[in-house]
């Protein structure tokens, strides 16, 4: 079969196909700008491959119109139909993305129901024009003419457009100066395109109008996209650098200098405190109230991150002037509870173990606010849980009295001290570490030095926890008495 194409044709031929080369392109970037938003690069994938439809099937039309046979007859009535179906859906994606920039809250489902009902009427009209000549006809010669109600396939369509003006109009300060120029671009470049083509019969400008208005919609709005990505970059890299300089702070308000005391030979202390998260709201300190008495504190605030670390602070400073006012344990507390209470408006609370050490004599005096039992090891013993009666939370209600307890340590006797994040390490399964298991990693090698059984359980719990993600702040503090 020989094809006859006019001057005309072909110059329509192949801009379309340079046009259906754009869209291809646009849609090849689309898919490799992986820092856009999901939605965004899905709708303008969908987007561009309705323009590279409605294109593709305008060029099919193009190159059979007027050529002779049955299979072209039933073709063009086929692409014929695919064309100005997918120039209905393009209008309707035009509109449900200004809608979506719009923002018009309460007004969006009524705005969202008239485009989806305007969508319904148009896919009716071009399928009953399709069955009935109703808006395109061919000859017996396979020409393509417009039948006399060629107009409602541009009802729908026109319709959608008016409910865009509508939207850009009456929510113009909702969206971005650059993207609404982008809007009015696309929308008026093809009715320009329409009356330019009046003026020369048969070239097709509303295709080229329409790749280039939504080539320039889309340079647009991911221009805008990258400058918000690259701005929310500016911000994380500011973020996690406060983060950073946030972890070190806190981490300098510990004691982390080990040996800590190396010329008290009465006792050997560490500690460690590993945050879930870049800061946290678990916290430890040890302190010589004077010469003969050291002051032993581990703590865990509710919450975690950036919030629980303030509270933790704060928390930790009341903790250690009360300490060093020379009050007992229990009345360490109870002022430590009073001055939380009175400026606590977030109802951020935290438990606290806290003991205080006579070296002279091994006499521990403690006080326990909902904290974790203790594990406590005699000198011919093993680890043991302490579980003496828990008081209240420290910030959970004003009034609260601490009770005291006295524990009498001999030489060679270990006190091992933690927060919830020991116990409740989790693995994969959800299975908890749990105390049974944090006892038994203590007396695998009860005589070791409090630093080599701090090591000992932070080791049992990685390897119970494995690849499974840290949820909790986990702290340890081990402490040996050895007497004079």
């Amino acid at each position: 079969m020989i094809f006859s194409i006019s001057a005309v044709d072909l110059v329509n031929i192949l801009f379309t196909a340079a046009g259906i080369g754009v869209c291809v392109l646009c849609i090849l970037q689309i898919t490799a700008s992986r820092h856009l938003r999901k939605e965004v690069r899905g709708y303008f994938q969908l987007f561009f491959l309705l323009i590279l439809l409605y294109i593709s099937a305008h060029l099919a039309r193009q190159i059979m119109d007027g050529q002779p046979g049955g299979g072209i007859r039933a073709a063009l009535y086929v692409v014929t139909f695919i064309e100005m179906m997918a120039a209905g859906f393009m209008a309707y994606l035009m509109s449900r993305l200004v809608l979506a920039v719009a923002k018009t809250a309460k007004a969006e489902k009524v705005f969202s129901t008239i485009l989806t009902a305007l969508l319904i009427l148009h896919a009716a009209l071009i399928c009953a024009g399709g069955f009935t000549d109703l808006i395109y006809t061919f000859d017996a010669g396979n020409a393509y003419h417009r039948a006399p109600g060629y107009l409602f396939s541009n009802l729908a369509p026109f319709l959608m457009l008016g409910v865009d003006v509508v939207l850009l109009i009456r929510y113009a300060a909702n969206i971005d100066r650059r993207v609404r120029g982008a809007f009015w671009i696309y929308m008026i470049a093809p009715i320009t395109a329409i009356l330019i083509q009046s003026l020369f019969y048969g070239v097709q400008f509303i295709i080229f109008a329409t790749v280039g208005a939504a080539v320039y919609m889309f340079s647009v709005i991911v221009k805008k996209q990258n400058e918000q990505y690259e701005k929310q970059q500016r911000e994380n890299s500011r973020i996690e650098t406060e983060l950073s300089m946030a972890s070190g702070i806190q981490s300098d308000m510990l004691p982390n200098i080990f040996p800590a005391f190396p010329e008290r030979p009465e006792f050997d202390i560490y500690a460690s405190m590993d945050p879930a998260r870049e800061v946290g709201g678990d916290f430890y300190d040890f302190f010589l109230v004077d010469d003969d008495h050291l002051c032993m504190i581990v703590a865990d605030v509710s919450g975690k991150g950036v919030p629980a670390a303030l509270f933790m602070m704060a928390s930790k400073i009341i903790l250690a002037n009360n300490a060093m006012a020379g009050k007992s344990p229990a009345q360490i507390l109870t002022d430590t509870n009073a001055a939380v209470c009175a400026n606590n408006r977030e109802e951020m609370f935290v438990t606290v173990w806290i003991g205080i050490l006579e070296l002279s004599t091994g006499k521990l005096r403690t006080a326990n606010a909902g904290h974790e039992y203790p594990a406590l090891k005699h000198p011919d013993g093993s680890f043991e849980l302490v579980k003496e009666k828990h008081d209240f939370v420290i910030g959970g209600m004003e009034g609260t009295r601490y009770r005291e307890h006295e524990w009498q340590l001999e030489p060679g006797s270990k006190l091992f001290l933690y927060t919830d994040g020991v116990p409740e390490a989790t693995d994969a399964d959800g299975n908890l570490f749990g105390t049974e298991r944090m006892l038994d990693a203590l007396n695998a090698s009860p005589d070791a030095s409090p630093d080599e059984l701090n090591k000992t359980v932070r080791s049992r719990v990685d390897g119970f926890v494995k690849d499974a993600e840290q949820f909790d702040d986990l702290t340890m503090l081990c402490v040996e008495y050895r007497g004079h």
